[in-house]
Order: structure tokens, then sequence, then C-alpha cells
């Protein structure tokens, strides 16, 4: 079986995160040539893939870009593909080239983070093109429910995310005082709200100053971002708030971290929960997406409604008195995504809907 993973760009979100570990983990699997391709851009995850993934890059630089589609329909011939397995957006290319090659078998994957606002998604060119598409995979239950009553393929699964930890060298240290670091790790985007974030650490440092707050993620320079930055020096918090950029040893800042936070306003099934999760770390989430399919309140971690300031920093100040009973959540966390979220449920799932297309 020849399988090809195809993404927009390999920057640190959560689908692009899914698309390599999914190569990475087909490609050590005997019966089948695992192969990568990005389409417009590439970024940190490239570094990620292992070497025996086939890859390429299209530098694709608009819709109908006749020689991405070229290079990437000779790739296709070349390494004999049999499935196409989009991801989020790069669907439209994926039927272009089932277009040219009939034969081909897509399957596409949703990994839409605002399915809290689904009745503002715009999806008429979707729906055109998931008639060819002979199974959607979404990452929580309310995409698939929307999938069933507005697409047309016929076979649509639901199968969670699953996370690996990288064993990259440590090149990041997180400043702050040992023992008092807490963690974000979320791309700078309006749907991983700062803001409520920004405001409820401003309660939690009243209280306990010498706590520290790391947001780690992808500034994609814009307004949302500029904001950000702004409203960190509105509230005095430049010697308590830092930001990172987006870093490939997750697993490093993870382990110099002592509280792990998500305030989504919306989300699928977020990557960093389950990072979070197999470092079994204290974690504290918005109850947004399928966040409380994995999150059991009070027994493996907090959940705290969405946008809501005060109920995050209440979790958080609580969380920080009570460090014994935050570590007992964070190693059933553990415990958890290890048994069901793990690399070998998600594949098993994934093996039984490639071998039905």
């Amino acid at each position: 079986m020849k399988v090809l993973q195809l993404i927009d760009s390999l920057d640190t979100g959560g689908a692009e995160r899914m698309a390599v570990n999914i190569a990475n983990t087909l490609s050590l699997k005997e019966n089948i040539k695992s192969c990568l391709c990005t389409t417009r851009k590439e970024g940190l995850l490239k570094n990620n893939l292992n070497k025996n993934v086939g890859y390429v890059f299209l530098n694709k630089k608009f819709a109908l870009d006749v020689f991405a589609i070229k290079k990437l329909n000779q790739f296709i011939a070349k390494h004999k593909i049999d499935i196409i397995h989009a991801h989020s957006t790069s669907f439209f290319l994926a039927t272009l080239i089932k277009w040219l090659n009939p034969s081909l078998n897509i399957v596409w994957h949703d990994h839409y983070g605002n399915s809290e606002f689904l009745e503002k998604r715009k999806y008429k060119m979707l729906k055109i093109c998931s008639k060819y598409f002979l199974n959607i995979i979404c990452v929580n239950t309310v995409l698939k429910n929307w999938s069933e009553k507005h697409l047309l393929a016929k076979n649509i699964t639901y199968i969670p995310n699953f996370a690996v930890l990288d064993n990259f060298k440590p090149l990041t240290n997180l400043k702050g005082i040992k023992g008092k670091r807490v963690l974000h790790l979320a791309n700078l985007r309006p749907q991983k709200d700062h803001f409520t974030l920004l405001k409820a650490f401003n309660e939690v440092i009243k209280e306990f100053p010498e706590y520290t707050l790391h947001c780690v993620g992808k500034n994609f320079k814009d307004d949302y971002s500029i904001q950000i930055k702004e409203f960190v020096y509105k509230l005095n918090l430049n010697e308590s708030v830092f930001f990172y950029g987006s870093k490939k040893d997750v697993s490093n800042i993870l382990s110099q971290s002592d509280i792990c936070v998500l305030s989504s306003k919306s989300e699928g099934l977020p990557i960093a929960l389950l990072e979070y999760g197999l470092a079994g770390k204290p974690t504290i989430v918005t109850n947004v997406g399928n966040c409380s399919q994995v999150i059991k309140n009070e027994v493996n971690g907090v959940l705290v409604p969405k946008e809501d300031p005060q109920k995050l920093a209440d979790a958080l100040c609580i969380s920080i008195k009570n460090q014994d009973k935050a570590k007992g959540f964070g190693k059933q966390l553990k415990r958890t995504v290890a048994k069901e979220y793990s690399q070998e449920v998600f594949v098993n799932k994934l093996m039984t809907i490639y071998n039905s297309v």
C-alpha cells in the first residue's frame, strides 16, 4: 500500500503535526510506503519527518498552479500512490489529482478548529469535492455530525487525534523560576483566546507573583499577535509573560513546565492537550471541542468554561496551592492518553479505513 499525506504547510499546527505523525508511523510498517507532500510552504515540522518518508514540496502559489499540479502528479506516478490522505484545506488539490488519476482513493481528514462556530463555515467547494472522498475522518464528534449533514461522502468516521513526544536535543530554556512555570502551547490565533489567558494570569500573579507564563507557538505577526503583545504591556505583565514563537523541542519545554493550560474558545481535539498528557503534567483546559472526552474534571485535570478569566484564574490558583493533588491529576491524565489516545489505537483504526478503500 502506498499512501501520501497531503498538507498545505509544515508549520507547527495541530493538523500539520497529525500529518507528520501519521506519515512517520506508517513508515515503520513493513507493508506500507509512506509519503508526505506539503503544498504551499515548509516549516519546522519538516525536521520531524522520518528519513524513510518519501517527501515532496510543491511551492504552490495559487489554487490552479499548473506547475505544482504537474509536480505532484509526477510524484504520484513515480511512487505509485494508491491513497491520498488529504488534511484540512488540501482537499481541493487532492480532488484535482483524482480527476487526473481516476483510480486514486481520497481520504479527507477534517481538523477544523472552529468547531464551536460551524454555522459560519464556508463549505460550497468542500461539498462539491466531498463526493470524491471514500472516507472522511473527523477529529471530534461535532465535526462528524456536521459532515453527515452537509457533505456527500458516504463513509464518515470519528477518530480522535494522537500525539508523540519528540526526542530533539534541548534547545529552549524557559525563563522564570524553576517549579513556578505555566505553559500555554498554542499558536497565536484568535481561537486560542490568549486574552482570556492573560486576564486570568494577571489575577494569578496578584497572589503568586513569582509564577511566570510561557507561550509557545507560532507568531503570525498579524493584528491578533500585535494586540496580544500590546495587552501584555497594558497589564504590565512583560516581566511575567514570555513568548517563544515556534519551537521543535516540545518535550524539553514540557519538562521545564509545572502547570499546562489551554484557554481556547474553540477546538477540535488539541494535540497540545495530548502532549500535556504524555508528559504527565497538571492540566487545565477550557471545555470546548472534545476536550471533555480527554479531561474528566477533578479526576485527571480541570475543565473550565471558555471565555471566563476568573474561573481559569481560580483553577490555576487552586492547582498552585494543591500541588500534590494537581500532580496526581497529571499522572492519571498520562494513563488516560496512553490507553485511549495512543499511536497504536489510532493506526489500527486508520488501517481499517485504508484497507476498506
